[in-house]
């Protein structure tokens, strides 16, 4: 297998601690994978779970990022092959939809030239709310793939279409998606 350099950003969810399962997959899988948090997904889990799933530095701030010389929000997404942002929230599908980069993982996604594959997952109201649905369908014009969130049981207590995707679809949706663009290079 073909290892490839995947960014995964997980943002403020309570979700975020099924992100542990899909970078641990992925690592497991062979590929180099630097997680990058939002702050707050880590109010729901700590980068150390990520830093010992991934055997990298996660990053948490945009003056973490010192993964090669200057400038360094541009030196990790100049490697990513990928940037899987697994749990997204509205907001940052808002910022990704309109170019908004005031923390690492938004500045981060504006500077890779990487397929985007995002996997939503957020209250069923929210996930339906015309803002949200409009930010989606621009995310998408600009390129941006998505997973989108199930039906299942949610942290509200209902059981309706918002829950997070099953981690074994994500892998496999992300690893798809790299050998899609390996096709596509060839």
């Amino acid at each position: 297998m073909t290892t490839h350099t995947i960014i995964v950003g997980v943002t403020g969810s309570i979700a975020a601690f099924k992100a542990a399962d899909v970078v641990s997959h992925l690592a497991r899988r062979g590929h180099e994978v630097v997680v990058v948090m939002t702050e707050s997904a880590q109010k729901f889990v700590g980068p150390i779970t990520f830093e010992t799933l991934s055997h990298q530095k996660v990053v948490t701030s945009l003056f973490d990022l010192e993964y090669a010389t200057f400038p360094r929000h541009t030196a990790l997404a100049d490697r990513a092959e990928l940037l899987l942002v697994a749990p997204a929230t509205a907001n940052i599908l808002a910022k990704f939809a309109h170019g908004i980069a005031d923390d690492a993982l938004s500045t981060l996604a504006i500077s890779v030239r990487c397929p985007i594959l995002a996997a939503p997952a957020m209250n069923p109201h929210m996930w339906r709310n015309r803002v949200v649905r409009a930010n989606v369908a621009r995310c998408k014009e600009f390129g941006i793939k998505f997973l989108d969130p199930v039906k299942g049981p949610l942290a509200c207590g209902i059981v309706e279409e918002g829950r997070l995707a099953v981690p074994d679809d994500i892998v496999e949706a992300a690893e798809a998606e790299l050998r899609r663009m390996r096709r596509a290079r060839n």
